[in-house]
């Protein structure tokens, strides 16, 4: 079983006069921490990594042998909240995956560390010299870098990897620049998984993160309707991740002891019942008869399978939802045995 990637946060870059900066353990983002110098003399990577995709992924796992080379940690971080929620807080994209779940899906590349450093206007104003030297250097005296091919760093994003590389040359700090993974057409990005996501092509956002698009949620109590037609569904609400746009999908369900099912999910209103257009989220999890109540039910997105509509009748609705159950079952083994 691979390590489990450690999340600390950093609440503040230290100052020119080398004030020890904040960190805290995961969850704890007002504690001081003294053991920051367990991610010090390591390999960095910078970058949001939302969705962990098959880009990042080639990218970590470069991050991972540079750092084996050099005997150091490997560290991912990221900014949180998204620097666009600063800078363009009316239109800041949505996020794929949370935070614990970036760590989770970075374990199996065998990173050690996903630092997570709280954006500040402070933070984003520093200069790219400024940035280097108090953060890569100052705070993390990081011995090597791998990055993408579009990175940029500093204010306004004026630091680039001309400047990058002359810098980390200067310092004698290893610096790889690995190229952007791409599907035969565009390059791969968290950008595309999005829109992806927007347009209900669940199946193209999975295959370029390599893994269906999940988002989690807690199971709560709704009309029952679905049970009383022979079809109940769990009712998931307080989610944090982008869900795809309105329609019906196939999918897999993980319960929280770990058991996985097929599941039909339905995204949006329900015109057969009701009038107005109140987004649900339901999931008909197949082959499942237990109590889901009070659950976090994590949702994987396999497939689309239709637009959602209104039925003439009850009936016709029964009859539409074996087909999708139908579907949902191909869907699902044609992705199992993949």
């Amino acid at each position: 079983m691979p390590p489990v990637t450690e999340i600390v946060y950093l609440d503040e870059i230290p100052g020119p006069a080398g004030a020890p900066p904040r960190t805290s353990p995961r969850g704890d983002t007002g504690a001081r921490q003294s053991d920051l110098n367990r991610l010090q003399r390591g390999v960095l990577s910078i970058g949001n990594f939302d969705g962990v995709h098959l880009g990042h992924q080639s990218l970590l796992r470069r991050l991972r042998s540079m750092a084996d080379e050099l005997g150091g940690p490997s560290v991912a971080i990221v900014f949180d909240p998204h620097p666009a929620e600063i800078l363009r807080p009316e239109n800041p994209p949505p996020r794929l995956t949370t935070l614990p779940r970036r760590a989770d899906l970075m374990s199996p590349l065998g990173i050690d560390f996903l630092l997570v450093c709280r954006t500040t206007q402070a933070l984003l104003n520093l200069s790219p010299d400024d940035f280097f030297d108090r953060f890569i250097l100052s705070t993390l005296a990081a011995r090597g870098m791998v990055e993408g091919p579009n990175f940029c760093f500093g204010k306004d994003r004026r630091g680039d990897i001309p400047m990058l590389r002359q810098r980390c040359d200067k310092q004698q700090m290893q610096l790889e620049i690995v190229t952007a993974a791409d599907d035969g057409a565009e390059m791969i990005s968290s950008s595309r998984i999005r829109q992806c996501l927007s347009q209900s092509d669940v199946a193209s956002a999975a295959a370029m993160l390599g893994r269906p698009h999940r988002v989690s949620g807690f199971v709560v109590t709704g009309d029952q309707r679905g049970r009383k037609i022979g079809f109940p569904t769990a009712n998931l609400d307080q989610w944090s991740t982008m869900a795809p746009s309105p329609g019906v999908y196939s999918g897999r369900v993980e319960l929280e002891s770990g058991a996985q099912h097929p599941a039909a999910i339905h995204l949006g209103p329900n015109p057969t019942f009701e009038t107005d257009m109140k987004l649900k989220f339901e999931i008909h999890v197949l082959d499942y008869s237990g109590s889901l109540y009070d659950q976090i039910l994590a949702v994987d997105f396999i497939d689309h399978i239709r637009a959602v509509h209104s039925f003439a009748s009850v009936d016709d609705l029964i009859a539409q939802l074996k087909r999708d159950v139908a579907t949902t079952r191909r869907h699902y083994l044609n992705w199992m045995n993949r």
